[in-house]
């Protein structure tokens, strides 16, 4: 028995050694690899836009404290949109190709984007478009080109916007799985779906001002872009008036109908680079790493400092999916401490959570302001939660198609009362006082507990009004009458008195920049995230630091099964009062 056991044991020694090993070889291949030379941009060169790995504004800054190793991403947006800047100066890149672009970026993302490719077209340089398929979210985009190509046998999809809700009362009562609800705001309709079988009246009504107003943004750009006027492509969008080649074609919402090496051909001609020949190309991201890692003067002493609030408020650390207390207080600490750090610009891209990780950040962000001018730009969402966290910023500024306000909060539990008597499950409970035993997933609801929940929600909520007036300099009652849980697109939360300007994050940097009374600076993005070991490993095994955990489940089971799951997922998981925006819209 004891030669069994030193034997196991030697085996069990060995595969910890091999182990240990492994993720250590790994780990100096991650270090050593990190070091690795930017792309060499040669001359007559083309970049190649696509942003089928581009989702966020901010890439993200991973610190892994136990090996003292630190690692930046340069794939978001703002990667992006800083190369596009360079290039218009570089003189080895001659244009910007756009070819087959799958974009998953937001409409205030894709607006962003356009803007400054719209700039960069203003050096002389040329901005092309080839797809087989267009679709309506790509079209924005791509619009923008000066030549525009669709594929012979391709389609183009324009044909106005739309939101889908499932409604999920009657599910509830044929399985005996209710979901309790408890909310304050007429139009806090994220939790409609579980008290209604149908829409009310005013979720359709807000659904509908908030589509209509993202839409006059996307028609008004597209309009001056393609010199259709906007009649016109709302008529377009009505018939399916583009849906073919030939009538896209006709209606001048493309440039020519043509095969991708015809596409290619014309950017050779325009290069003077012979037809057997390939010319030069570089991918966007590629280029973005070699502005990002070379392009920043360092001797310009004055910092505007970037604090990067993305995803879903949740608490904790967070990441670049997930905002959480730890990360962007830290943050904001940090860049407060800094003596050349001038002025702090918030970039926030979030639908809201928790109600109290969004008063934590709201807290450091006065503390922050007390030493320097925080402003704060909003991206594609900054609602409930989200908004939250703005309302006290010195100054806000908003996209045209950013979705706003959702100035309310609910509190929504799982409840299988039904479903235990159905199946033959009966809980009993033993207190020493009234309200010990709380909440339990097999009882009814007591009305005590509503009464407690609600009264929790009403003081949120009031304080929630509180933060917001104070912020805007506006009573609770104006506040009050343009809150209860409803959403505005940025140019109709201007005219209401939520944000005190239009315009893109560049905006906010120049207004940061004019309070703060500085002409050259330089811009350091924030935050950092704290990782661990298990992170890493996670890293290696196929799953990106900078990924949610359930990256490969959408590889596998698609993205529409994907989100439906997510709902029910978050559904699941909510604790606490949320401050959570009122529905998740997709524009497609």
């Amino acid at each position: 028995m004891k030669f069994l056991g030193n034997v196991f044991a030697t085996v069990i020694g060995i595969f910890v050694f091999c182990m240990v090993f492994f993720f250590g070889l790994l780990f100096l291949g991650a270090i050593m690899g990190g070091d690795k030379d930017t792309v060499k941009v040669k001359d007559n060169s083309v970049i190649e836009l696509d942003l089928s790995k581009v989702t966020l504004d901010y890439g993200g800054k991973v610190n892994f404290k136990e090996f003292n190793y630190f690692e930046t991403k340069h794939d978001g947006l703002i990667d992006v949109i800083n190369a596009i800047d360079a290039a218009k100066a570089d003189d080895q890149i001659k244009g910007i190709s756009i070819l087959n672009n799958e974009s998953q970026l937001g409409m205030a993302q894709s607006k962003a984007l356009r803007d400054k490719l719209e700039d960069f077209k203003k050096s002389g340089k040329f901005v092309v478009a080839y797809s087989n398929y267009i679709s309506q979210r790509d079209y924005y985009l791509n619009s923008v080109a000066d030549s525009l190509y669709l594929n012979p046998i391709g389609e183009l999809e324009f044909k106005g916007l739309s939101s889908e809700i499932l409604y999920l009362k009657e599910l509830q009562e044929k399985t005996g799985i209710k979901m309790e609800v408890i909310r304050h705001g007429k139009y806090k309709s994220a939790v409609e779906p579980f008290l209604a079988q149908e829409m009310s009246p005013e979720n359709r009504e807000q659904i509908s001002v908030l589509l209509n107003g993202v839409w006059n943004t996307v028609v008004t750009d597209i309009s001056k872009s393609r010199n259709i006027s906007v009649d016109s492509l709302n008529s377009i969008a009505n018939s399916l008036g583009a849906r073919t080649p030939e009538l896209a074609l006709s209606k001048h919402m493309i440039d020519k109908i043509a095969y991708e090496d015809e596409y290619h051909n014309a950017i050779k001609k325009q290069l003077k680079v012979k037809e057997d020949e390939d010319y030069k190309t570089v991918d966007i991201l590629d280029y973005a790493k070699k502005v990002a890692t070379s392009a920043v003067d360092y001797s310009v002493k004055d910092v505007i400092a970037v604090v990067y609030a993305q995803g879903e408020i949740q608490g904790g650390e967070g990441d670049v999916n997930i905002i959480g207390e730890g990360a962007v207080k830290r943050a904001l600490k940090a860049a407060r401490e800094d003596e050349d750090v001038k002025a702090i610009v918030l970039r926030v891209d979030s639908p809201g959570g928790s109600a109290l990780t969004s008063e934590l950040i709201w807290r450091e962000i006065e503390i922050t302001k007390k030493d320097k001018p925080v402003i704060v730009s909003m991206g594609n969402v900054a609602a409930s939660g989200g908004y939250y966290i703005s309302c006290n910023a010195d100054r806000i500024f908003a996209e045209p198609s950013t979705i706003t306000g959702s100035i309310g909060v609910f509190g929504m539990l799982p409840n299988m009362n039904e479903l235990g008597k159905n199946i033959g499950i009966n809980a009993e409970q033993v207190a020493t006082h009234d309200n010990a035993a709380g909440y339990s997933l097999f009882e009814p609801v007591s009305e005590d507990f509503k009464a407690f929940t609600l009264e929790s929600i009403e003081n949120i909520y009031t304080t929630f009004l509180t933060r917001v007036a104070t912020g805007r300099k506006m009573t609770t009652e104006q506040v009050d009458a343009i809150a209860q849980g409803r959403v505005w697109t940025g140019t109709d939360a201007l005219k209401n008195g939520l944000v005190d300007e239009l315009g893109g994050l560049d905006d906010a940097l120049k207004y940061a920049a004019k309070v703060a009374k500085i002409e050259d600076y330089r811009i350091e993005n924030y935050p950092e995230y704290d990782k661990k070991l298990e992170d890493l490993i996670a890293n290696f095994t196929g799953i990106s630091m900078f990924q949610s955990r359930e990256a490969l489940l959408k590889e596998q089971i698609g993205e529409e099964n994907f989100q439906l799951l997510e709902q029910i997922k978050r559904a699941n998981q909510l604790k606490g009062v949320q401050a959570m925006m009122p529905f998740e819209l997709k524009i497609k």
